[in-house]
């Protein structure tokens, strides 16, 4: 069984309407289970027992949140070796241009040894029907790479 875990942070609901709609594009994947959790609430189990995983933020001041890197940090020293590869992607709500949230995650997935399988959705402002839509691809696409053994 294909299990996708979706860790995110959301204050506006803006990177949560993000979340739903990636849950929903990994969902349309047969034989896949979709593992929707609040940063706060995903755990080290979660990361690893997680056949692929979407990371989503809001930019704040330039970075990702902070939720978003204490779930890393609580995560990493026993996590480090166990992810060699995991596929991962990665979308943001961003203030600016997503650049410094987007740096900030390639550089942790780095040490973890994650692979990034996907481009990012990056957004400015309001979510749209368009955007939801990138969203579900996102979701699509990681849960059906994973089930296929592509990643």
């Amino acid at each position: 069984m294909t299990k996708i875990l979706i860790v995110y942070h959301s204050q506006t609901g803006h990177t949560e309407q993000m979340a739903q709609a990636i849950a929903e594009g990994a969902k349309a994947i047969e034989d896949v289970t979709v593992i929707l959790k609040k940063a706060s609430d995903a755990t080290l189990d979660d990361l690893l027992t997680c056949s692929g995983l979407a990371i989503g933020t809001p930019e704040n001041f330039g970075y990702t949140s902070g939720m978003i890197k204490d779930f890393f940090d609580r995560t990493y020293a026993e996590a480090q070796d166990k992810v060699f590869r995991k596929p991962y992607v990665v979308f943001i709500s961003a203030g600016s241009d997503g650049s410094g949230a987007l740096n900030a995650i390639e550089r942790i997935a780095l040490g973890y040894k994650f692979k990034n399988v996907f481009t990012p959705v990056i957004v400015k402002g309001k979510i749209t029907g368009e955007i939801l839509e990138q969203c579900r691809e996102l979701g699509g696409t990681l849960a059906g790479g994973c089930a296929m053994g592509i990643y």
